[in-house]
């Protein structure tokens, strides 16, 4: 058990609530989506968690996930699951970021520390502790390979039987990963959506429970967690813009929750970051509905990109990926893939930090954003790599050297 947790989990869960039409769920009990089919938000009582947590309190627990307790949905301490959730760094990024001699402002957060080593162990940490505490025993999902490795991994800890299914693209180490810890996993022809279908169609028949991105209330309040942390890690100060990669949205989502819960606490003011929801020109449904000023994103049909974590032709919570975006003033923004290759080697040659294609995106959106005047170099600003970089496939090196035979040293 984490050292961070008492033998009780204080929780000030209230109920659920639709986030499209407000309607009110009872917590404590297992829901999919909303009667409106739209995602559900779970809601606290945020008096009484700030006559019971001074932030003082707070800040002297260990940084890791679990010390937001107070705020995260799981009731029971013998529930939580933990594979060492720690608070993820902040590093600069001075010499990739250009912008002149105020790029140390720009700072990526990096996720790839996480376990499974993705951010996508936030959100199925949560959801995983929850599907236990409600008395779930078997789950199934579609992935584009990280969150199906969280949730094997999580899944596996606490006895859960899972079933994963994954585009047939989906890179070999995550499906090995999926598999390797205790998962039964599928390659399917097609795309995240259509795997999505395949679950559906079961969890319809009663075979699993469909934990599907924003298909169940709990992911956004792990992923929410990336917000809490960020306000904290900055001295309760919000940076001026977030650039995010958006696939589903899940972490979007999240931390545009979390900043309205801290301020509701009176931890932190009203100024918000300008939120950027950054996708890949192969497949950017959520920029399109941007631009065109709707409030849904039509499915993106023949979608492709190097960044496979945010290749997702649909996400259920458009809607609320696109509020927070225009709420905030910031945009949703597409990048293609030559620009997401280059970040990507510069950021490592340069800063000495490997980022995951998705986390490319995020660094060449942040710089066309300054090309264009969109930011300024003199604000501070959070990228998000959303996996470690070792995860995925790198350029040759095919240099070799015969001991045996002369070696030309000035060539060397």
């Amino acid at each position: 058990m984490n050292a961070n947790l008492t033998t009780d989990c204080p929780t000030f869960v209230t109920h659920l609530e639709c986030s499209m039409t407000g309607e009110r769920y009872d917590a404590d009990t297992v829901h999919g989506l909303s009667r409106v089919g739209r995602p559900l938000l779970v809601r606290y009582d945020l008096d009484a968690v700030r006559a019971n947590l001074p932030r003082p309190m707070l800040e002297a627990r260990p940084n890791d996930l679990w010390r937001w307790r107070e705020l995260l949905p799981v009731r029971r301490t013998d529930n939580v699951v933990s594979l060492g959730e720690i608070e993820t760094p902040l590093i600069p990024i001075p010499k990739s970021a250009g912008g002149g001699p105020r790029n140390d402002r720009v700072l990526i957060k990096d996720e790839g520390r996480l376990p499974t080593g993705s951010f996508k162990a936030r959100g199925l940490v949560m959801a995983v502790a929850m599907a236990k505490e409600l008395g779930i025993t078997r789950i199934a999902m579609p992935t584009n390979g990280n969150a199906g490795a969280a949730l094997a991994a999580y899944a596996s800890r606490v006895g859960i039987e899972t079933i994963v299914f994954c585009p047939e693209d989906t890179p070999e180490v995550n499906v090995r990963e999926i598999a390797m810890q205790g998962a039964r996993v599928y390659r399917v022809n097609g795309l995240i959506d259509d795997c999505g279908a395949i679950v559906g169609k079961g969890a319809a028949e009663g075979r699993w429970f469909d934990l599907s991105t924003l298909k169940e209330p709990y992911r956004i309040e792990g992923k929410k967690t990336m917000g809490l942390e960020l306000a904290a890690q900055l001295g309760w100060q919000l940076p001026d813009a977030i650039f995010y990669p958006t696939g589903g949205g899940t972490g979007l989502i999240g931390m545009w929750k979390a900043f309205d819960e801290l301020e509701r606490l009176g931890w932190i003011g009203a100024k918000r970051p300008r939120m950027y929801a950054v996708q890949a020109s192969g497949c950017a449904p959520i920029v399109r509905a941007f631009e065109a000023g709707e409030d849904h994103a039509e499915r993106w049909e023949d979608a492709h990109t190097v960044a496979a974590g945010i290749r997702v032709p649909r996400a259920v919570g458009d809607f609320l990926i696109l509020r927070a975006v225009r709420e905030s003033g910031g945009k949703a923004v597409g990048v293609g893939d030559p620009a997401i290759l280059k970040a990507v080697e510069e950021c490592a040659r340069a800063d000495g930090l490997l980022l995951c294609p998705e986390g490319g995106a995020t660094l060449a959106a942040y710089r066309e954003a300054l090309r264009t005047g969109e930011v300024d170099e003199d604000e501070r600003v959070v990228l998000f790599n959303c996996a470690t970089g070792l995860k995925y496939p790198m350029p040759e090196a095919p240099n070799w050297l015969d001991r045996h035979g002369p070696i030309d040293f000035d060539a060397l």
